[in-house]
């Protein structure tokens, strides 16, 4: 399978797609066709590792990691991806629990995947490959920790300082030499800008060899995508009934994740995008006119992307505006609506959610009733609430354990050099100056 830019550059192979994270024409690699499936087509595949295999195999089809892509996949998926059913009277609603990584986020699962592709296929190559990564909050934690102290690797994770949690924070600049943290005098946004300048740079893509880990690059997306494979082959297997998906959403990876699933056959009903005050998307859909701007600070911060990349992707795929609105639905989600959403979640069912995941559970509530009453719903809980609890403890009026993975990272030094949002400032940190 060849893969393409969103702009037209290509073709390329997966493997070429996974090391140059973005293309040189600036767009999004895709694959050239997604491949078909029907349900019968995993009768045999019953873990999420099989599910996975079944689904990603065609992707790799004239990979150099073809054979290595169950092992891949062992190592990827190495902690429990459940879905917990919510006690609600006559509905049947549930619970995507994708925190149970490392880092305590659904990005674990990509970035996981994405290190073990690389590594393998840098194995043998003497200089080291640069990931960059630009970060709201969990992912640059989850990508340092999969590439952390991985031979032939180095990353640079930029976050906008002073606009993520403590906690997130923490996690970001608490790794080995070969992770340089970068705290970026701006918002997020500035961070994805530079990682694009930096990658789109010819000296310094020769001089560091550049990659990158946001969801702007396949590998992360792929990987994604099979939990929703899995989690609606479970639902429909059980009730016979294609689940509808809750998506809190940012930079759209994730959301593109389901609905790359949903066009490749898997059992997937409704899908609707779950975001914060930031109404980039809400907009479109409303007014037919795509028009990024400056992303606004947000309870939910991984969440506060002004200009998502992903939607490059989802207008290639499924067509703009006027199209995308008949195939998802958006909700945007206020700070003061999260807040009551979190208090709700805990009152009704001893919950505590992250800011983000109450953006999905806040949307269920307040969807169309007879959407609600007609489909079985699945919401995605993004993140663990201990990340973010300074915002969820007051709420709920109660504590939030650690749970032993973020325990153990929040017990690590941590450090980090901050840069002004321009591209010279990025060029100097990465030599050491």
């Amino acid at each position: 399978m060849k893969y393409f830019s969103t702009r037209g550059e290509g073709p390329v192979s997966l493997d070429d797609a996974l090391r140059k994270g973005i293309a040189g024409d600036g767009g999004l690699f895709l694959p050239e066709q997604l491949p078909g499936f029907e349900v019968a087509d995993f009768a045999a595949a019953g873990t999420l590792t099989e599910i996975a295999a079944v689904l990603l195999r065609p992707f790799f089809a004239a990979s150099a990691l073809h054979d290595d892509l169950e092992q891949i996949l062992a190592e990827t998926f190495d902690f429990p991806v459940p879905t917990t059913r919510l006690p609600v009277d006559g509905r049947n609603v549930s619970l995507l629990e994708l925190y149970h990584g490392p880092t305590a986020a659904f990005k674990d699962v990509g970035a996981g995947f994405l290190a073990a592709c690389l590594s393998r296929l840098e194995a043998d190559v003497e200089s080291p490959l640069t990931i960059l990564v630009a970060t709201s909050g969990d992912t640059g934690g989850a990508v340092a920790a999969a590439f952390d102290q991985r031979p032939g690797m180095r990353v640079a994770v930029l976050f906008p300082d002073g606009r993520v949690s403590e906690r997130q924070a923490h996690q970001l600049c608490c790794w080995s030499d070969n992770v340089l943290s970068l705290k970026v005098q701006g918002s997020f946004d500035d961070c994805q800008a530079l990682v694009k300048a930096a990658m789109a740079d010819g000296d310094l893509s020769t001089e560091h060899r550049f990659s990158s880990a946001n969801s702007i690059n396949i590998g992360r997306l792929l990987p994604q995508s099979t939990y929703y494979a899995d989690a609606s082959l479970r639902h429909f297997r059980r009730t016979g009934n294609k689940p509808g998906f809750v998506i809190p959403t940012g930079n759209l990876g994730n959301a593109f994740a389901c609905v790359m699933a949903r066009e490749m056959g898997l059992p997937i009903g409704p899908v609707v995008l779950a975001t914060n005050a930031n109404k980039t998307i809400s907009d479109y859909f409303r007014t037919l006119e795509w028009l990024p701007r400056a992303s606004l600070q947000t309870l939910a911060s991984a969440m506060d992307v002004g200009d998502p990349s992903n939607m490059e992707r989802l207008r290639k795929l499924l067509g703009d505006a006027d199209r995308l609105r008949d195939q998802l639905g958006v909700v945007s989600v206020s700070d003061t609506e999260i807040e009551a959403s979190i208090q709700q979640d805990f009152r009704e069912f001893g919950l505590a959610v992250c800011p983000h995941t109450a953006t999905a559970t806040h949307a269920w509530r307040h969807m169309d009733p007879e959407d609600a009453q007609t489909h079985d719903w699945i919401l995605v809980a993004t993140a663990h609430a201990a990340k973010f609890e300074t915002i969820v403890e007051p709420l709920i009026g109660a504590s939030v354990p650690l749970p032993p993975e973020l325990e153990s990272i929040l017990s690590r030094p941590a450090k980090a050099v901050a840069i002004d949002a321009r591209l010279e400032s990025l060029a100097a940190a990465l030599r050491g100056d």
